[in-house]
């Protein structure tokens, strides 16, 4: 694989090899001080960029690169105007590709790519793969007998800002997500068993109503989905917020607690192992997922699509969800990892709140049985590689 070595404070590090090769002594009577971890890199910049292969040597197919075009296309419009939090581009660095993409005959695809940019590996380049889809379970939009589980729009007492009594000098980086009462005082929001024991009943704030708890659980965790009422009209909602709580996985927690896994006599792993057991055990399922306390709030979407974080419409087997401290979105991302079915090119256009750290992607995969069934299998390791506007690498080199 072709490439430079990693230019992230390179200098600083041999200093400090250099300097450890000389032990302090100590005493035998004293205990031997534990090294320090290495530190974790907070963004892309800092986890250190090289050189990736030559676009051409990705091979590129004709149809994967259309439908990558088309998502680049949507995506300019945010990225010449948001802020790169991964530290690697600006927004001046797009406008040559974004000019380019406008008029580019998606005939012509592959070569829109190899001309505009190159290929970098950001920290190891280890990629971890997972798969999402847009759920579709039954909802009305008006409460009725069997739609009992209230979707809420974002509530007007959701705010991000100090707890009150926070000392001047702990208020550091962004506010946290918190709640601002009647009398004004800031404090925590309402976890799901809070809300889901009423505490925004009677606020105005239902959009719809669903018939099943725990397919809506699972909405809350796609971040978008679609409502399909008795009458047959299709509701598309979309994520609009979160109440600041954190997101606890359950599968982990039941695998943990042997409630699943690949035992004798055990509920599978799965999505659909983890469903049965919730179904079948009502009340444990109840508050096992009440341990996730995060809550997510929606509002209605109309278009083709539902809508990413990059705020554009999200497509089958184009969008990805990237941690934007690693990868700058609307960037164009290249998978390759043991699951194929994955492989390819992706347009970043969307986050998730399990979705951290250098080359950890989510692959979108639309709505519908096949989509719920390739997304709930997909979980596969290997490479993957960002591509930036040509340039960027000698840029960031040169600081």
């Amino acid at each position: 694989m072709p490439g430079g070595g990693r230019y992230r404070f390179a200098g600083l590090a041999t200093l400090a090899l250099l300097a450890g090769c000389v032990a302090p002594r100590i005493k035998p009577s004293e205990p031997r001080p534990t090294p320090s971890p290495p530190p974790v890199a907070t963004n892309a910049y800092a986890a250190g960029v090289r050189a990736g292969p030559a676009i051409s040597d990705l091979q590129l197919s004709a149809s994967d690169a259309r439908g990558a075009l088309t998502s680049f296309r949507e995506s300019c419009p945010k990225l010449l105007a948001r802020t790169d939090g991964s530290g690697l581009t600006r927004k001046e660095d797009w406008q040559e590709a974004c000019t380019a993409a406008s008029g580019w005959s998606v005939s012509e695809a592959p070569r829109f790519f190899e001309t505009q940019f190159e290929a970098v590996i950001v920290g190891e380049g280890a990629s971890h793969v997972t798969g999402y889809f847009e759920p579709e379970i039954a909802g009305s939009r008006q409460r009725r007998p069997g739609f009992e589980v209230p979707v809420y729009r974002m509530p007007p007492d959701l705010v991000r800002d100090w707890p009150s009594g926070t000392p001047a000098g702990e208020r550091n980086g962004r506010p946290p997500l918190g709640r601002r009462d009647e009398r004004g005082v800031v404090g925590p929001y309402f976890d799901r068993g809070q809300i889901e024991d009423g505490a925004l009943a009677g606020k105005g704030l239902e959009i719809a109503w669903a018939a099943d708890p725990i397919e809506f659980f699972f909405l809350q965790i796609q971040g978008s989905g679609r409502l399909r009422t008795p009458e047959g009209e299709v509701i598309r909602i979309g994520y609009a917020g979160q109440n600041g709580r954190a997101y606890v996985a359950i599968g982990s927690l039941m695998r943990q607690r042997g409630l699943i896994g690949s035992g004798p006599g055990q509920y599978s792993g799965s999505m659909q192992g983890i469903v049965q057991y919730l179904r079948d055990h009502p009340a444990e399922g109840r508050a096992v997922m009440r341990e996730n306390q995060s809550w997510v709030f929606f509002r209605e979407l109309t278009g083709d699509g539902p809508l990413g974080a990059l705020e554009v419409p999200v497509r089958r087997e184009n969008s990805v969800a990237a941690d934007p401290a690693f990868v700058p979105l609307g960037a164009p991302v290249f998978i390759n990892v043991e699951h194929r079915q994955a492989n390819g090119l992706w347009i970043a256009q969307d986050t998730g709140g399990a979705i951290k750290g250098a080359n950890r992607f989510d692959t979108f995969w639309g709505a519908g049985n096949d989509a719920q069934t390739i997304a709930g299998g997909m979980n596969s390791r290997g490479k993957a590689f960002v591509l930036l506007p040509k340039g960027t690498l000698a840029r960031l080199r040169s600081q």
